[in-house]
């Protein structure tokens, strides 16, 4: 039997996976590790947190698992996408890694449609400038930060920097590399007219490979701090989302899935590129060579929970440890007892600004409707609804560019809530499956893994032999039409307060 490894590095934490060749969990571990925000509307955390955690992992799952090392033949890693890490000529760290969500390069990104035009940058990159993207997180260090960015030579997203400590490659692969905004996305390729008219140099960018390939192997002290041979192989891997698509099965036209983490993402399969010609979503090459994927994000979907029980639901999480239960059950449970719209009350989930389909770094959370009535489990309902909304939004972009979202997937820690779901199938009208696995990105990047390994012949290959549909949830004609009258009203709200949270920015 074949083994292979996937490591997931996602915001809130590293989780490392270890599968055999049919897919199947033999051992996971898991590591958190913080995000700080020094400013408001600033995300950044520490790249040697993310270090510790996947070698701190990874050798724990080859540890508990007892599996011969030499039957685990590769590793894919999977990330959060568009963090900028910066690496000095000795390969030290130069700032703590600005993240996906940090919203601070307005600025930079009204520097990037003046220098560039917003339509080449569309035709090029298939995305606009984008706050959250890698490009203008490296004119921010630039205009903001010169000394650092004088000191500069290597510049990584999250995953590859865990590549370089495994393998001592500087690497990346092409659908991570879409969401740095320096990359041709139709030609899969960096685009020197891009690099040069920004003032970044190519040098300091990684090789791009395909997903599935080959980029280095494991250095022989890496490989004896984690139990494994010098000399296994490390694949190209995959942004988060991409590589979820890989665990789900979402790796052909037609397909879609949700996943509801940190961000919350819709995400359909292409096998051609499309683009919006407005940028309200993204457009990336797909983790399949030669393929694309096209993807709506909403900043703060399970964030706007996560926050909300931090700050709210202390008695949820004291109940939940006395009963030895996840806290987010109860949670659900409180919120079923809720009505559709939580007796009028809306909640926007903007706590981090938004990309689908506002493209706005200066919208924030809010709750609208708010009464005396109104209870703890009214504003959980409302916040569940919120997102579910938010993530309507994407669809609706979706099949406005004529794109089929009726074959859909439901990921991430949202994706096991029934709750979740069942608002998803009402809101898009579909039925909304989850998939036997849990692992989703992991599972994805392992599956990478078993195609540069040789295991399997082709992407398409290992996701046919592996993943399988667990629970089907169906959407409610009655409910349905309840969900779209607030639905309505969703989407009126943001329209009305969209000058005054650019006032509140300013305050």
């Amino acid at each position: 039997m074949a083994y292979i490894i996937g490591v997931d590095c996602g915001t809130s934490g590293t989780k490392t996976v270890l599968f055999d060749e049919n897919g199947r969990v033999i051992a996971s571990a898991t590591a958190e590790y913080p995000m700080y925000q020094p400013k408001n509307g600033y995300a950044e955390q520490d790249p040697a947190r993310w270090a510790a955690a996947m070698l701190d992992t990874v050798r724990a799952v080859v540890s508990k698992s007892g599996v011969n090392k030499d039957e685990i033949k590769g590793i894919g890693i999977s990330g959060q996408m568009h963090g900028l890490v910066m690496l000095d000529k000795d390969n030290n760290v130069l700032r703590n890694a600005i993240i996906w969500c940090d919203q601070r390069t307005a600025a930079e990104a009204d520097e990037m449609n003046r220098i560039i035009g917003r339509e080449k940058l569309i035709e090029i990159t298939a995305n606009p400038a984008l706050t959250g993207w890698t490009a203008a997180k490296i004119l921010w260090v630039k205009n903001n930060e010169p000394e650092i960015f004088e000191k500069c030579r290597h510049i990584l997203l999250p995953k590859d920097y865990l590549r370089f400590i495994l393998t001592g490659e500087y690497a990346t692969e092409v659908s991570d590399a879409s969401g740095m905004q320096l990359l041709d996305v139709p030609n899969r390729c960096w685009s020197s007219e891009i690099c040069q008219r920004l003032g970044i140099d190519m040098e300091l960018l990684p090789r791009v490979y395909e997903s599935s390939e080959v980029t280095g192997v494991l250095r022989a002290d890496i490989a004896e701090q984690l139990g494994l041979n010098a000399g296994t192989i490390v694949v190209g891997g995959a942004g988060d989302n991409a590589a979820a698509a890989i665990g789900t099965g979402v790796c052909a036209e037609g397909r879609a899935f949700t996943t509801i983490g940190t961000s919350g993402v819709v995400f359909a399969h292409t096998p051609s590129v499309s683009i919006d010609p407005e940028g309200r979503v993204h457009t990336c090459c797909a983790a399949v060579p030669g393929e694309w994927h096209i993807m709506g994000v909403t900043q703060a979907a399970g964030l706007s929970l996560k926050w909300f029980r931090d700050n709210f639901c202390g008695a949820e999480k004291d109940t939940a440890a006395l009963m030895d239960v996840d806290e987010y059950y109860l949670m659900d449970k409180e919120a079923e007892t809720v009505p559709i719209g939580a007796e009028r009350l809306l909640y926007l989930p903007y706590l981090m600004g938004e990309r689908t389909p506002h493209l706005d770094p200066d919208a924030r959370g809010v709750f609208f409707g708010l009464s005396a009535m109104h209870t703890k489990k009214h504003m959980l309902r409302a916040v569940m609804e919120g997102v579910a909304y938010s993530l309507r939004d994407c669809v609706e972009v979706f099949r406005e560019m004529g794109i089929n979202v009726s074959d859909m997937m439901a990921c991430g820690g949202g994706g096991t809530s029934p709750l979740w779901r069942s608002m998803l199938a009402d809101l898009y009208g579909c039925e909304v499956k989850t998939p036997a696995s849990k692992e989703g990105p992991a599972l994805g990047a392992a599956l990478l893994a078993s195609v540069g390994a040789g295991i399997y012949g082709s992407v398409h290959e290992a996701v046919k032999a592996v993943v399988r549909t667990d629970k089907v949830c169906q959407p409610d004609s009655s409910r349905m039409e309840r969900y779209d009258e607030f639905y309505s009203l969703y989407r009126d709200i943001y329209p009305a307060l969209k000058d005054s949270f650019s006032r509140l920015a300013t305050l």
